[in-house]
C-alpha cells in the first residue's frame, strides 16, 4: 500500500510504504488504524521525532563469581507520540530496561538520550526534575497511601513538586476525571476494587501532563475486564499524542500497542512495523 503527495511546492515527494506481515482479519484492520495515523502525519506535515533513543546499553550485575546481564547490549529507539509495548518473561530484563529509560536506575554502559538530552551527563538533582516533569508512572502494584483518599493520593506528588493548592486540587480532580473515578474520588483505596486502584494510579501519573508515560504490568494484578479498561486509557493517552511505554509479559496486552518489541536474555527481538520512507 502506498501513497504520494506532491500537491504542495514546499514540500518534497513524500512516499508512504506500509508493509503488512500478515492477511489476518486483525493485522489487516491494525494495519489500516496505523496507515490512518501516518497519512494524516503527512497531511499536517508533521515528522516522526526520536523521544528516547537507547544505544548499546549493557546493565551486568555480579553474583559472587558469576556475571549476570540484565541488559546486554540494547539499541532502541522510540518516537514522539508512540505507543510501544516491552514484552517478556520474567526475569527477561524488561524491568531492568523500564527503570533505565525512566531514569530510576543507571546502565552499566551504553548511551541513552532522553528528550536530546544525555542522561549520563546529567546530576541527580537533574534525573529527578526529568522524572518530576517529562515522566508519569505506572507500577503492577498501585503503591497507594492506605489512609488517603483517591484525590489526595493524586494531589500527593504534586504537592511535592511545589505546585499551588487550587492548581493541583484542580489538576488532580481532572485526571480522576478522566479515568472515571469522579463519584470515587473521597474514597479510600480500601474503599476500591483493584481496577479502581489502579486507575487511581493512572491518574496520579497523568495529572501533571506528562509527555511520556511508562507503565509496568499495569493489569498485571487485574481482572480482564479491568485490565481491559487499563488498556482503553493508555490508548486513550495515545491518542492525545503521549509517548506510552507498556511492560508486559502478556503478549495479548502488547499486541494492542503500536509496535511490539520482544526482550530475551536481556536481549532486544523487535517485530516488523510500519515504516515511513520520505
Amino acid at each position: 500500500m502506498s501513497f504520494n503527495r506532491t500537491d504542495s511546492p514546499e514540500r518534497k515527494n513524500t512516499l508512504l510504504i506500509f508493509i503488512i506481515p500478515d492477511s489476518g482479519t486483525f493485522v489487516k484492520a491494525f494495519a489500516a488504524s496505523i496507515f490512518a495515523i501516518l497519512l494524516g502525519m503527512i497531511l499536517r506535515g508533521e515528522k516522526m521525532e526520536p523521544i528516547m533513543i537507547v544505544r548499546n546499553l549493557y546493565k551486568i550485575y555480579h553474583q559472587g563469581e558469576n556475571e549476570v546481564r540484565a541488559l546486554d547490549g540494547v539499541s532502541l529507539t522510540v518516537d514522539k507520540g508512540e505507543f510501544v509495548a516491552i514484552v517478556g518473561r520474567s526475569g527477561s530484563g524488561k524491568s531492568t530496561l523500564m527503570n533505565v529509560l525512566g531514569c530510576l536506575d543507571t546502565p552499566t554502559s551504553g548511551e541513552y538520550i532522553l528528550d536530546g538530552e544525555n542522561v549520563d551527563a546529567l546530576s541527580e538533582d537533574q534525573l529527578s526534575d526529568i522524572r518530576n516533569r517529562k515522566i508519569g508512572f505506572i507500577f503492577q502494584g498501585f503503591n497507594l497511601v492506605p489512609g488517603l483518599t483517591a484525590l489526595e493520593n493524586v494531589e500527593l506528588p504534586l504537592s511535592y513538586r511545589g505546585i499551588p493548592r487550587e492548581e493541583r486540587h484542580a489538576l488532580a480532580e481532572d485526571a480522576l476525571f478522566r479515568v472515571g473515578l469522579k463519584e470515587r474520588m473521597r474514597h479510600r483505596p480500601s474503599q476500591m476494587s483493584g481496577g479502581q486502584q489502579q486507575r487511581v494510579a493512572i491518574a496520579r501519573a497523568i495529572a501533571a501532563r506528562p509527555p511520556i508515560i511508562l507503565a509496568d504490568e499495569p493489569t498485571g494484578n487485574l481482572d480482564t475486564k479491568s485490565g481491559a479498561a487499563v488498556m482503553d486509557i493508555l490508548h486513550g493517552l495515545h491518542e492525545e499524542g503521549r509517548t506510552v511505554l507498556l511492560i508486559t509479559h502478556d503478549e495479548r496486552i502488547a499486541q494492542r500497542a503500536q509496535r511490539r518489541v520482544a526482550i530475551r536474555d536481556g536481549v532486544l527481538e523487535e517485530a516488523v512495523r510500519p515504516r515511513l520512507l520520505v
